[in-house]
């Protein structure tokens, strides 16, 4: 930072020192600090510009000057970072003044840069509310508060009420105390006012997506646009093709005018002789006072406004003054323009008002949206706001309305009631101070990304150059005339016509681009009449001729659609226009140009505009008035090219004749081989806009034309540019030639433009004849973005690359280009696009060669596609848009179609809304898809249709398109209303993965043993195994194996601490009931029995269910059923709100198992009396034709004093067998499937045993029953484990934990239990209602928190951080995983670590392999969480389930336990596979084991973990679980998991309820079905579904279903209920909103066979018995729900044929039928019975369709099991060889399949 001298500091702090105490006024302090600055730094005189004007680039120049004339200088200018450290890095704009680069001084070098925020005064300025003004006399300054606001009148004002405050009006809020305290309080204190423009603060402040977007990167994958992107790094030189065959398209260099610009009006003045346009616009005041300016015509062309040159002057003088005295704004400060098209003339005041007064313009043009106005207020830190009254009151209005808030900190000023400045001397006007910036003007980028533009005087006095340029130098062909034409009358008109003063006729938005460009700047630089009308006008047919007639425009400024209308409206009726007024006949003599403003040129229009329209209506040189201008919209709206007559154009050093072999019919460009010599560079070495250059004019005839070619179609997909014919001849072969396309050209680049060629993939030039990015540079292009540095360095300061022959690394070639974004190329020096980088689809092709397989992209342009779909389905589509997403590593190509049959608006007002044909509609897609695919060979992806005008809209002069990639970003969000929607997946797909196996899938023999080569030699994969065959009482020493019943364990404990407390119960306020002693426990046990025995008559064997609230009742009856030798079935008490669950489950109990007596307790014995219950238990019983058995209370039995031995209550050996079933536990899946299991004895010692030493559990602490105390841990932590370690066990009801959470954390806490068991679904409960403090938990060592199946990654950081505050360790918080067969397989139980996590690949995993990755490179890789370590006396082993083999380390298998806590088998079942089940034995392992097989599916994997005090690592092995594999489904050999694809499509859409999906396979069709939180407009979800599933996944589903919020069956904990919503499906109950096929199934039927990249096939295994070993899971009973789907299924073999269609149905239709077999019930080929009630998958085993017919579908069972082996209410199947037969027939192909793989 500069230094002030020691004597100015000493001057300064005492000049502060008087302010502060008063001694002078805040007026007197910034005069005489003025006064000290101005001595101490004399304002430099910047050196004169050595050329005398603007510069423009020649080919001889010796280099990019770095500042003056270039837009360069506006970054140098505005990022101004040097290499001194001692320099601050960051310069206002403000502040900055153009420098030669001779005379580069510092930017602290003047006052503007010591009193700049940020610099050596920023810190001494005083914090006062008032600041000080740059501008060097102040006029007294505009108080900050309202309360001194001065008198704003003034003499000459018309009215002082222009300054509006909303914070200080009625109903506005409270002033703030200090408004307005210091113009940098938006910005970081610490960066003053920018770097580069506002510096980084959209990068690192704020929050992100907001202004200017995201950075992007030039990428396939995010909807990408290069004007919001930055290339990627470059390529490596192996990724490019050697140098020696590249030839590149080098830098067309800028050409050269051959005249000075001067002055229109007088050809004496030289326009380089002003610095700005302010300078300009006071000229005009004075010279051309009475010329009108400006004339505004409404749409009906009447004239609504119109200004003179003085008063237009004079106005802007008047705003400038009041902004300079009033605003106390800085030089440099932004001031934003609010006006509406239509106040052009004040909108123009406004603007040219802020340039004499030297602040910045901010232009907003949408009023009416209101976050683009804050955004821009607030990114621009503009504190006030120009508009008028109107305005003002409109905004006010609406904000009132939509109940929003005024911008904070804005005053808005109405500039409609400034009137004029009238200076009381004449030469008293005050001298320009303009900063370096002019404008911002914001645009959105196609992407939807607000950003601003800066330009600066300098560009716009370049730009005005340019096109005055352009503008003079169109040739004249009137009639000769001898007149001097320099003569003026009266007025000071020219007397000769006023030729060289021009008559704009524009109705583009005057506010922004080239409207503005046009409409404002260039008027007022050369002094023309600008005639401005409502686009609405140009629509009224002969309005628009009669206007230029009217007016004598001699440049027309419009658009396509504008022009579009005017000619054809006089095609179809000529008189209307000839007619229009009497006695003026339409006459466009006077028109020199008619500028189009448009990215693509319509050469076929041009010829319709030309021919029919201009000529006609008496225009001599139609052809050449139509004028196409290449702007830059998103880059301030400048033109690029435009056809001129300047000449010069063989100085871009392009060849400029291009010939077409047509003998050879190669169609290969041949370039002129003898290229023009170049002419001489002038002496000087550059030519000027503004002095005149050395070189004549020359002479031109068919350079002048406006080019167009005829481009080959198949070339332009390869990027590739092959001219079949140039010139005229393209203009007849155009309608002939089919396969080509015709494009037309926009003209040379604009005199002072360098352009370029760039691949915008890897920013190398191109060579000549490919499509490539325009790069351009130009002084009269924009320097950059405002505040966003990087985006600017990206866009605005790109470098193209070249490889120099023989160097392996490119260099960067001169200078830096701004990209555009528009695609094109450069044919004879002139510009041609084809459109813009997002409007551009890729498409990967593939084909084999020479036995190797090549991949390439195509590319197709929006444009091509959108005039093919409007040519050929006019009729039925309005509008369309087409952009490709990027899903599954290829470009997928999307079509949105708007069309009136997909409009639901009623045909009569107030009518019913029209039904939608969908039939029209899914004929309409395919014929769209037809046509792409005959004239582009472009495979469409999707196809969806909307109504008319209903897709996103970006406003282009008034007119609103159809915004691209707007529409790409709305369908990423599911949110376009589309009503239809149809995929072409079978053809645009192509990378969909097949296994090693497809038939056999990942457990066959092949898929192992490829396995097994990639693998290589790895471990097999089990467990060691810790068998404690003596467990010691720690009491008294004793062995606890000694005991054979848990019965004889309570004696034991009764004699050795009859006193001590067995069992407490704990209320939900916490407090303890009466404790029961172990000798108390004994005798209340006997009562318990000999009230059974006697009252209840219970013998050994009996079947007894227990139904009680978690009790000491029902311990005590737990243990009274088991001293009588009684079968006791635990079952939770009936939920009244789940009756018809409930109930059924109930009674198939009873029936099932014949029970003989049901035990409850007094609230249950209350609650099965109450009405309801008891009404559905006699009626379901009835139904069922089931007995319901006697009910005993066991609450209150007779009192007993003795205990069981003395009773003689004792166990008879017998029942202690290994075989005898002591205990059955009963488990309900989500969908009230039964497992029943059955424990004797020895399992429920075991048990314990497993715990105890497991858990290292000991008597010195208490054991808590609360949750699930049926079955599982709750049961063993419930009834038993306190015996078994003889320690109290306490009891606390779910209901009181329900009720208050905090009771269950109290009691933890209050009676330090160090071993305790917990769902997820309570602790989620509990974190939900109750903060994690106010009660201690240190001393948990162990919450077992138990997962079924794969653990929830979640619970534990979520437990961890909910109850931090509490003490609880992080490593108590333990997974254990429990299943039916054993509750505890593994566990993470004092492993002293946290989760162990593995991301997994997605893609090997499908396979059966184990990859870990890194999350970081695989974003979609797989997190999974350890399940733990195997406890005691248990061993796992990872098995092949169908070769029963070992697996290899780094590949899944089924877990295989051995475990004393095992369970001996299921209970009643006499099915043999389930006997298999629990002798599991390994072929290649120790034949001796016999294994319970759990039907899941993990691994075991080997970590190294720093544990203890000393961090010694220690070497672990622990499972993971994957899943159950009954769930998992096979497509093409690879294995999917359910609840990873509904994992994805729930996160997908935001409609989506949360676990609101299912997936499964039905018939071979893969089926979603989707529970959604909106019925409108469900097609637009469908595609962000399938592409979910298909990026993460692979595979393509067949349907989407949708289902409403609610419909979607669960359980009681909220769990999907997948068998029930399968059963709904297949018996089509299922109340769905919408369905939509996904594959076409026609497609998938026809007679060749379709490439197996294409298809989807199930394995072979689902559809041949016996081929899984694991067909089924648990036996368990039909529940009353099945035996109604059986009446059902039994009919649908006798319902007539449905075909499946291909179309989503009509919302609420009824689901496609599946089966269109007409002799379905003849031939056998009907549904058979799927059965829900099996434990194990939820999902059917699938049928492929056939080819040859449309599928039909078998379903096996849900796990598997076929129908032969069902009970005989199951329905009798063909035997088992039939059944294959069929499967193989069906399979057809699926063989053809597997004999291409």
């Amino acid at each position: 930072m500069a230094q002030l001298s020691i004597d100015l500091q000493e001057k300064l702090d005492e000049l502060q020192r008087e302010l502060e105490e008063g001694d002078i006024t805040q007026k007197g302090f910034q005069k005489r600090r003025t006064q000290l600055l101005s001595q101490y730094f004399p304002q430099e005189q910047s050196a004169p510009n050595a050329t005398g004007g603007l510069r423009i680039h020649t080919p001889d120049s010796p280099g990019y000057p770095s500042s003056d004339g270039h837009r360069g200088a506006a970054l140098a200018a505005l990022s101004a970072s040097t290499s001194d450290p001692d320099v601050n890095s960051t310069v206002s704009p403000v502040d900055w003044r153009p420098q030669s680069p001779e005379t580069h001084s510092r930017p602290d070098d003047h006052p503007a840069g010591i009193l700049r925020p940020g610099g050596p005064l920023a810190e001494h300025r005083p914090t006062m509310t008032a600041r000080d003004s740059l501008f060097l006399n102040p006029a007294p300054s505009y108080s900050q508060t309202m309360g001194s606001d001065p008198p704003t009148r003034s003499g000459t004002m018309v009215s002082g009420d222009y300054a509006f405050k909303p914070e200080h009006q009625a109903g506005y809020g409270q002033p703030p105390p200090n408004a307005y305290d210091s113009r940098t309080g938006t910005m970081m204190d610490s960066q003053g006012y920018f770097s580069d423009f506002a510096g980084q603060q959209a990068y690192d402040h704020g929050p992100s997506g907001e202004y200017g977007g995201g950075a992007h990167r030039y990428s396939s994958s995010d909807a990408f646009s290069p004007t919001a992107a930055m290339a990627p790094p470059m390529l490596t030189a192996n990724d490019l093709p050697p140098p020696e065959i590249l030839q590149y398209q080098l830098p067309l260099e800028p050409r050269e005018v051959p005249f000075a610009i001067t002055d229109p009006h007088d050809d004496n003045i030289a326009m380089s002789s002003f610095d700005n346009v302010a300078a300009v616009l006071r000229h005009r005041g004075k010279t051309t006072a009475k010329m009108p300016a400006y004339w505004v015509l409404d749409a009906k062309g009447k004239e609504i406004a119109s200004i003179t040159w003085d008063k237009l002057a004079s106005r802007a003088e008047k705003v400038a003054q009041v902004i300079r005295d009033k605003s106390s704004l800085y030089r440099g400060d932004r001031v934003a323009l609010i006006y509406r098209d239509t106040e052009i003339i004040d909108f123009a005041i406004a603007l040219l008002g802020c340039f004499i007064a030297g602040v910045v313009a901010v232009p907003i043009n949408d009023l009416q949206d209101y976050q683009k106005l804050n955004l821009i207020l607030t990114s621009t830190q503009a504190h006030l706001a120009l508009t008028t009254d109107n305005n003002l009151k409109s905004f006010q209005r609406d904000i009132t309305t939509q109940k929003l808030t005024w911008p904070k900190g804005v005053e808005w000023w109405k500039t409609n009631e400034f009137g004029g400045y009238h200076p009381k001397k004449k030469d008293d006007i005050p001298p320009l101070s303009v900063p370096d910036l002019a404008y911002i003007e914001f645009s959105r980028a196609p992407t939807g990304d607000l950003r601003g533009v800066v330009l600066s005087h300098r560009t716009i006095m370049h730009q005005m150059a340019c096109l005055s340029a352009v503008v003079s130098a169109v040739p004249n062909h009137g009639p000769g005339d001898t007149f001097n034409r320099a003569l003026r009358d009266k007025n000071g008109r020219l007397i000769g016509g006023g030729a060289s003063s021009e008559i704009l006729l524009s109705y583009l938005d005057p506010r922004q681009g080239i409207g503005m460009i046009l409409g404002v700047l260039l008027n007022v630089y050369s002094g023309h009449t600008t005639v401005w009308l409502e686009n609405k006008a140009v629509s009224v047919p002969g309005l628009y001729a009669h206007l230029i007639t009217k007016y004598k425009a001699t440049l027309m400024i419009a658009d396509y659609p504008g022009l579009r209308a005017a000619a054809f409206n006089y095609q179809q009726d000529p008189m209307t226009t000839r007619n229009f007024k009497k006695g003026m006949e339409p006459n466009f003599q006077t028109v020199k140009l008619c500028l189009i403003d448009t990215l693509t040129v319509d050469s076929e229009f041009h010829e319709v505009l030309a021919d029919r329209w201009l000529r006609p209506l008496r225009n001599p040189r139609a052809r050449e008035v139509v004028a196409p201008m290449l702007c830059l919209p998103e880059h301030g709206g400048m033109v690029i090219s435009v056809r001129d007559w300047l000449g010069g154009e063989e100085r871009m050093g392009c060849p400029l004749k291009l010939y077409v072999d047509e003998e050879s019919e190669s169609e290969e460009e041949k370039e002129d081989p003898e290229k023009e010599e170049e002419k001489p560079a002038p002496s000087n070495g550059f030519g000027s806009l503004l002095k005149g250059g050395t070189t004549t004019a020359k002479e031109q005839e068919a350079k002048n034309e406006l080019g167009e070619v005829l481009l080959d179609r198949e070339a332009l997909k390869s990027n590739e540019v092959v001219v079949v014919a140039i010139g005229e001849e393209a203009k007849k072969k155009a309608a002939t030639e089919p396969g080509t396309v015709r494009v037309g050209a926009f003209g040379y680049p604009i005199p002072d433009a360098t352009v370029s060629v760039v691949d915008p993939e890897t920013g190398l030039l191109t060579s000549p004849h490919a499509v490539g990015e325009i790069w351009v540079d130009s002084p009269s292009l924009s320097g950059g973005f405002w505040a966003l540095p990087k985006h600017t360095e990206q866009i605005f300061h790109a470098r193209p690359y070249k490889f120099e022959p023989g160097d392996p690394t490119p260099t960067p070639v001169e200078p830096e280009f701004l990209r555009t974004g528009l695609l094109g190329t450069i044919i004879e020096g002139k510009v041609f696009i084809l459109g813009l980088y997002e409007d551009r689809i890729r498409q990967k092709v593939e084909w084999v060669e020479h036995g190797h397989e090549i991949a390439e992209h195509r590319y197709f342009f929006v444009q091509h596609i959108v005039v093919s779909i409007l040519r050929n389905l006019s009729k039925q589509v309005y509008d369309c848009s087409a952009f490709d997403v990027f899903v599954n590593d290829e470009h997928l190509p999307i079509v949105v179609l708007e069309s009136a049959a997909a409009s639901t608006a009623p045909t009569t007002s107030g009518g019913p809304p029209k039904q939608l044909d969908t039939a029209l509609l899914d004929s309409l897609s395919e014929r769209c898809m037809d046509v792409l695919m005959q004239e582009h060979h472009l495979r469409v992806y999707c196809v969806m249709i909307t109504a008319p005008n209903t897709l996103p809209r970006v406003v282009k002069n008034g007119r609103k398109e159809i915004g691209n990639m707007l529409c790409r970003r709305e369908f990423d969000l599911g949110n376009l209303p589309c009503v239809h929607v149809k995929f072409g997946v079978e053809h645009a797909v192509l990378n969909l993965p097949i296994g090693v196996d497809p038939m056999g899938g990942i457990w066959s023999h092949i898929a192992s043993e490829s396995r097994v080569d990639i693998l290589g030699p790895a471990d097999k994969q089990y467990s060691g195994i810790d068998r404690r065959e003596v467990v010691i009482d720690d009491r008294t020493s004793t062995p606890l194996n000694n005991f054979s019943s848990i019965t004889d364990l309570i004696q034991w404990r009764v004699a050795r601490q009859p006193e001590e407390l067995a069992y407490c119960t704990i209320d939900g306020r916490g407090k303890e009931g009466k404790g029961i002693t172990w000798k108390k426990f004994d005798t209340r046990v006997a009562a318990v029995a000999m009230y059974l025995r006697n009252k209840a008559k219970i013998r050994p064997r009996d079947h007894v269910i227990l139904m009680y609230t978690h009790s000491e009742d029902y311990v005590f009856a737990v243990h009274a059923c088991l001293n009588l030798g009684a079968v006791v079935i635990p079952a939770a008490p009936m939920d009244e709100r789940r009756l018809n669950e409930d109930v059924p489950a109930f009674l198939h109990l009873i029936a099932d198992f014949q029970v003989k007596t049901v035990l409850v307790n007094q609230e249950v014995d209350h609650l099965l009396k109450t009405k309801p219950v008891a009404q559905h238990i006699k009626q379901s019983a009835q139904v069922l034709k089931i007995g319901i058995p006697s009910v005993y209370s066991t609450s209150k039995p007779p009192k007993q004093s003795s205990g069981l031995r003395d009773l003689g209550i004792t166990m008879d050996p017998s029942w202690i067998q290994s075989g005898y079933p002591a205990i059955i536990w009963t488990y309900w899946t989500p969908d009230q499937r039964r497992i029943a299991v059955q424990l004797s004895h020895d399992t429920v010692l075991g048990m314990c045993k497993v715990q105890k030493e497991t858990c290292q559990m000991t008597s010195s602490r208490p054991v808590l029953g609360c949750v699930r105390s049926t079955t599982g841990l709750g049961f063993i932590h419930s009834c038993v484990m306190g015996i078994y370690i003889g320690t109290p066990t306490y009891l606390l009801s779910p209901v009181e934990f329900a009720q208050n959470p905090m009771s269950l954390f109290l009691t933890l806490s209050r009676y330090k239990i160090k071993d305790t068991y917990a769902t997820p679904q309570m602790l989620d409960h509990a974190m939900n209602v109750m903060p994690g403090k106010g009660f201690a938990m240190h001393e948990l060592k162990n919450m077992m928190i138990t997962a079924e199946g794969r653990p929830r990654v979640d619970v534990f950081q979520r437990v961890r951080l909910h109850f931090a505050a509490t003490g609880l360790d992080r490593t108590a918080i333990n997974t254990v995983y429990s299943h039916v067969l054993n509750p505890m397989v593994a566990s993470r139980s004092y492993m002293c670590i946290e989760p162990i996590e593995l991301w997994l690949d997605q893609r090997a995993l499908r396979r059966g392999l184990v990859i870990p990755v890194d999350p970081e490179t695989d974003p979609k890789a797989l997190l999974l969480q350890d399940s733990g370590m195997v406890p005691v006396s248990t061993q796992i082993a990872i098995v092949n389930p169908e070769s029963r083999l070992l697996c290899h380390d780094g590949e899944f298998g089924e877990i295989w336990v051995d475990s004393e806590a095992c369970v001996k088998s299921f209970y009643c079942s006499r099915d043999a596979f389930d006997a298999e089940r629990f002798d599991g034995r390994t072929i290649d392992g120790d034949p001796n084991i016999s294994y319970v097989r759990t039907g899941d599916l993990g691994f075991l994997h080997n970590v190294s973990r720093p544990i203890g005090p000393g961090g010694a690592q220690v070497d672990m092995q622990v499972l993971f679980v994957l899943g159950s594999i009954g769930e998992t489904f096979e497509i093409n050999g690879l294995s999917h998991f359910p609840m990873d694809i509904e994992s994805s499509v729930e996160r997908c859409h935001r409609n989506i309820v949360t676990s609101g999906c299912a997936v499964f396979q039905a018939g071979g069709l893969v089926v979603v079905i989707v529970e959604v939180s909106r019925k409108s407009y469900l097609a637009s979800i469908v595609p962000v579904i399938v592409n979910a599933i298909l990026g993460e996944h692979q595979i393509i589903v067949d349907i989407v279903a949708f289902v409403n919020k609610g419909d979607f069956p669960r359980s009681r904990l909220g769990e999907k209920q997948r068998g029930k919503i399968l059963a709904g499906w297949v018996t089509r109950k299922m109340r769905t909103l919408a369905q939509f096929a996904i594959r076409d199934m026609d497609a998938m039927e026809g007679d060749g066979p379709i490439e197996a990249h294409r298809a989807s096939v199930s394995s072979m295994k689902s559809l041949v018995p016996g081929a899984s070993s694991l067909r089924n899971m648990e036996h368990a009973p039909q529940i009353l729900e099945q035996e109604e789907l059986d009446h059902q299924i039994e009919k649908l073999a006798e319902l007539p044929p449905v075909e499946l269609s291909a179309k989503g149905t009509k919302p609420g239709g009824a689901p496609p039928r599946l089966d269109t077999a007409g002799a379905a019930a003849s031939t056998g080929h009907g549904y058979d019975l799927p059965s829900y009630d099996r434990f194990g998958g939820d999902t059917p085993a699938s049928a492929v369709p056939q080819s040859a017919t449309t599928p039909q579908i078998r379903l096996p069972s849900v796990d598997g099991r076929e129908p032969e082996m069902l009970s005989p209410a199951d329905g009798q199947g063909a035997d088992e060889d039939d059944w294959t037969r069929d499967a193989m027939m069906h399979m057809n192909l699926a063989s053809q399949m597997g004999k291409q793989g």
